[in-house]
């Protein structure tokens, strides 16, 4: 059986839908070939389960070519953070040069050439690599994850949720992360075809008020000055790209308000994850505490 590579598979900080994926597809008999960058507890975790690890760099083409070698198929991934679109080049020149039929990789709902925040713009552009690779590509567009809003309210013990979003009104397109991966794992797993290019993935719309009274009792929204809460982002983070997308993305939001044209709950997860999307209140029950 070819394996399909899943890379992101150690899991991160916000989100793990690599690790995700690759269980999701382990559960179903499928091969995984896992891509790491690290031979750690998470490496003999994937182990454990059944997965073949490999060693790797996902910039360093020397890395992804022995890594794809043999698969038709394969799950791109990777964190907000500077490298993206050089990982994406790589990828999708060793994904042509084997021959790939498919490859899903995760991306921003509103990428476009003109999107309201850099990340979303370098997106767009690892898209365009990817479709003119021929290499089946997926695109995942995916909406804000639970898990993003998650780290803020554990960052400050519980208490509350510090945006600059503007008024406890403004609308956000949400998801779990773990419907992302069943999305991601449907499609790997689906019947050779040739699915849209383009996956829209939210679960749950609704306002920064609402989901913060879903969290739990007890937790307030705050809405933060935009420049306190990239100081107070760094620190959390300590990562400039990630600061830089998610302080653009806020402001994005904080514009819009309302309403928009992408905020609508879409059919892939139940289409191709197999299940109705997770709502934020299953995954505070499943997720808390969160002080």
């Amino acid at each position: 059986m070819e394996p399909i590579l899943v890379t992101g598979a150690a899991g991160g900080r916000q989100g793990s839908t690599g690790m995700r994926v690759a269980r999701l597809l382990l559960e179903r008999g499928r091969a995984v070939r896992a891509l790491v960058r690290q031979d750690d507890a998470r490496a003999a975790r994937l182990r454990e389960w059944g997965a073949q690890v490999v060693l790797g760099d996902l910039r360093e083409i020397t890395s992804v070519m022995p890594a794809l070698r043999g698969v038709r198929r394969a799950f791109f991934t990777y964190p907000v953070s500077d490298g993206m679109l050089e990982a994406a080049a790589v990828f999708a020149a060793a994904a042509r040069r084997e021959g790939l039929d498919r490859v899903v990789e995760v991306s921003q709902l509103a990428a476009d050439p003109y999107a309201g925040t850099p990340h979303m713009r370098r997106h767009w552009v690892a898209e365009e690599l990817f479709d003119r690779a021929g290499v089946g590509a997926v695109h995942l567009r995916a909406g804000v994850f639970f898990e993003n809003l998650a780290v803020l309210v554990r960052a400050a013990g519980g208490r509350e949720l510090a945006l600059p979003l503007g008024p406890p009104d403004t609308v956000l397109p949400l998801v779990a992360a773990a419907d992302v991966a069943r999305v991601a794992a449907g499609l790997l797993s689906a019947p050779a075809g040739e699915p849209d290019p383009i996956c829209r993935i939210t679960g749950e719309v609704m306002s920064i008020g609402a989901a913060v009274r879903t969290f739990g009792t007890g937790l307030v929204y705050v809405e933060q000055d935009p420049e306190e809460w990239r100081r107070k982002a760094m620190a959390l983070y300590e990562d400039a790209v990630a600061v830089e997308h998610l302080s653009a993305l806020w402001e994005l939001f904080r514009q819009i308000g309302a309403h928009h044209e992408l905020y609508e709950v879409t059919e892939s997860i139940r289409r191709f994850g197999g299940r109705a999307p997770m709502t934020l209140r299953e995954f505070a029950t499943e997720e808390g505490p969160f002080s």
